[in-house]
């Protein structure tokens, strides 16, 4: 029997339901509780469901065997998480789920979606008239069936009122620390994300792309990861071509035009994505002044660092920490 102090999060599975998507925030909740039960703090009952209960077989072939969602009766439901899957129709051909869904939403304190589970959620209309993030792959689609739900194709998650909706894959791991963090403070949140192994957090309207997946994801090669890497651990070095060139021993000119080729923008542009994404980082996730972040990303100063903030972002760094920061500067 759980705890009367306990949060009941439920979780809906149906066949084809990603695997990850379900247990990536299924686990961080199940470490929160232990952590909480240790320390006599409000903890966790997970609890998954199906339209039918019994066995469910995931995208990836692993059977599970869960509940019925009819199991749950009238019991208070703290936060309802919906996974995503592989294809949207997976995700939206369960009509009694969705229902169910439609049902239960408005006596939760918060709903949720992982991946294209976003579509559910729409179909249910529980985003209607509300903001929401999924899989970038899937962001258009939602946006052309769903007109009066407004996607922001780009977010790692987007929190709307009651209503958390997030990217794909490791997306709901960030998800789930961001609400455990809601509940019980970024201490504890910093705890389970230590215990997972996994980066504390990324913001939720942080891009879902990064500067180094992006470079990579223009070429096969990978002949120049390794210095890519090394301009990550050595932002305040002289990242100028020439400096570059020595490292990967190859001429300036010849550097730079190779480099342009295999990934499709000039060195310069590359160590300027890469010092970006540090500092965004570091806005995020501490209260340095935005000055000291700037020296030690390698920018020249707080002016050069605002302006590249702008041309890229949209915004300069103390608006971007305003709205994104998970800590109060």
């Amino acid at each position: 029997m759980r705890p009367s102090t306990s949060r009941h999060i439920v979780f809906t599975a149906y066949e084809g339901v990603s695997l990850l998507d379900l247990s990536g925030p299924l686990e961080a909740f199940r470490v929160a509780a232990e952590f909480a039960l240790k320390e006599g703090r409000t903890s966790y009952e997970c609890t998954v469901v199906s339209s039918r209960g019994g066995p469910v077989r995931t995208v990836n072939g692993v059977e599970l065997n869960v509940k019925s969602m009819r199991s749950i009766g009238n019991k208070p439901i703290d936060t309802l998480v919906v996974p995503g899957g592989f294809l949207v129709e997976d995700v939206t051909r369960d009509r009694a789920l969705m229902l169910w869904i439609r049902k239960v939403a408005p006596r939760c304190r918060r709903v949720c979606s992982v991946c294209i589970g976003s579509f559910l959620l729409a179909a249910a209309g529980v985003l209607d008239g509300r903001r929401a993030a999924t899989h970038w792959r899937h962001a258009s689609l939602l946006a052309s069936r769903h007109s009066n739900v407004t996607v922001e194709p780009d977010a790692i998650f987007v929190h709307d009122g009651t209503v958390w909706t997030s990217a794909g894959a490791t997306s709901g791991i960030d998800l789930a620390l961001a609400l455990i963090e809601q509940d019980a403070g970024r201490e504890v949140a910093i705890q389970v994300a230590r215990f997972l192994v996994v980066y504390l957090k990324r913001a939720g309207g942080q891009s879902q792309y990064s500067a180094l997946l992006d470079a990579q994801a223009h070429s096969d090669s990978d002949r120049f990861n390794e210095l890519e890497q090394w301009i990550t651990e050595h932002l305040k070095s002289d990242l100028r071509v020439e400096a570059l060139a020595d490292h990967v021993h190859m001429s300036p000119r010849n550097f730079a035009r190779i480099y342009a080729q295999t990934r499709g923008r000039s060195p310069a542009k590359a160590v300027e994505a890469i010092r970006l994404d540090a500092a965004r980082r570091r806005l995020e996730e501490t209260t340095d002044r935005v000055e000291t972040i700037a020296g030690d990303c390698g920018f020249s100063g707080e002016e050069q660092m605002r302006l590249a903030f702008i041309r890229t972002l949209g915004v300069p760094p103390r608006d971007y920490r305003k709205r994104f920061a998970s800590t109060q500067s």
